[in-house]
């Protein structure tokens, strides 16, 4: 990482991680005036940044600030002063003024224009050079503290440096290749802070159906899925479902794993169901399925399998519904029927874990909120001390909202932690 600015005295500021809230953080605080030290574990910054959204960098989304907040249920409330302050029209104000234009899609996702991560990256460099941010290599293993107040920080390697103000932008733990290891994590606790129990979001889940395997690469268009945990719904949404050689996955699923997760960390069992019918009330798959029994009796019942499911899913449903698949469609009882509707409307898939947190597209979990002041995003225990991006206990749902936080995040707690 390029090293800027050599004259200017020890920076007052530290910025640790150099990930997209940490870059917006350290560029908002310099730009402000402050002296600052921006320092990355990886060889270079933004390392996370490049590999989002398939390395097209979604970086937000044209929802409002209402849907903003919306998008991280019940904790989004937290991060009304981040939003209001740097909102999305705000950072593509700010990446046009890089050079780096973007583009909505129709369902509301931003991207910069040319598809390409390493152009945000590169406005992110440009905002901080301009600044004149010291960028180094580095670790940072512990906070210096005398009295109460911070000092400094002590690397890994034992070299100790003077700050007055320490912004910890860590990241979470998924994609640990890219150096989001938990390093944030230590560090707050070592000043008092708890942290919300790390576990995977924005995940894929697994299942141990026998049947899982014969699905794999079956992808189910435009149905209903809803999360249950020991039979209560906790959340549902519409879209489309992938089975893989693990489970399920696919983005509607994505979103709504926070409840399947949450669940199986309790204990309860998980279970997703599918609405095979979304459009079609119970009165109405059930008149459907009657109709066809009742023009096609002579044919066996893996007829009406094979023309009302995918190839792959229709030997599957036929066992789970229990009828013989040779089995002539007049001899089907108004009790079978009525089995084969309610699986069309409601059939379960048991959940048994996420997959791993290294893989998570976010992390669940993180610093407590309660314990950091979402007006400046410094902490409530520490003085000088400041949180943004994904080491807080934030996660939102998929289109722009996380990287949206994390920019405006890092904005905020820069601007404040150089004294604005």
């Amino acid at each position: 990482m390029k090293k800027d600015n050599k004259d200017r005295p020890a920076a007052p500021i530290i910025v640790v991680g150099a990930g997209p809230s940490g870059l917006m953080a350290a560029g908002r605080a310099a730009e402000l005036g402050a002296a600052v030290t921006l320092v990355e574990r990886n060889a270079r910054p933004g390392v996370k940044l490049l590999v989002t959204g398939g390395g097209r960098c979604n970086v937000t989304n044209t929802a409002d600030l209402k849907g903003f907040i919306a998008a991280f249920g019940p904790k989004g409330k937290f991060l009304y002063r981040a939003f209001t302050v740097f909102p999305s029209a705000a950072l593509t104000g700010f990446l046009k003024s890089f050079g780096v234009p973007t583009r909505a899609d129709p369902d509301g996702k931003v991207f910069p224009a040319d598809d390409r991560a390493e152009s945000v990256l590169e406005a992110l460099n440009c905002y901080t050079n301009r600044g004149g941010v010291n960028s180094m290599a580095g670790r940072v293993s512990a906070l210096l503290l005398r009295g109460g107040v911070i000092e400094g920080v002590e690397f890994s390697d034992g070299r100790r440096a003077l700050y007055s103000k320490v912004i910890i932008a860590t990241g979470g733990m998924s994609y640990p290749g890219t150096g989001s290891t938990g390093d944030g994590y230590a560090l707050a606790v070592k000043c008092g802070h708890t942290i919300v129990t790390p576990r995977p979001g924005l995940t894929a889940l697994e299942s141990d159906e026998p049947f899982i395997r014969d699905l794999q690469g079956l992808v189910l268009q435009d149905i209903r899925l809803t999360i249950f945990a020991d039979g209560k719904a906790e959340a549902e949404g519409r879209g489309e479902l992938l089975f893989t050689h693990f489970g399920v996955s696919g983005p509607r699923l994505l979103i709504m794993s926070g409840a399947a997760v949450d669940a199986l960390a309790e204990g309860k069992k998980t279970e997703l169901s599918l609405n095979l019918r979304p459009d079609l009330k119970p009165e109405a798959v059930t008149a459907e399925v009657q109709a066809y029994f009742a023009a096609n009796g002579a044919k066996m019942f893996a007829s009406y399998a094979k023309a009302a499911l995918p190839a792959s899913l229709a030997p599957v449903f036929e066992r789970r519904c229990g009828i013989e698949r040779e089995r002539k469609c007049a001899s089907i009882t108004g009790a079978e029927r009525a089995r084969v509707a309610l699986l069309l409307r409601d059939f379960r898939l048991r959940l048994t874990k996420p997959r791993p947190l290294a893989e998570a597209t976010v992390t669940r979990g993180g610093v407590n909120l309660k314990e950091v002041d979402p007006q400046t995003m410094e902490s409530r225990l520490q003085p000088g001390l400041y949180f943004c991006g994904e080491v807080l206990d934030l996660d939102g749902a998929t289109g722009g909202y996380n990287l949206q936080e994390a920019f405006s995040t890092g904005y905020l707690a820069g601007q404040s932690a150089a004294g604005a």
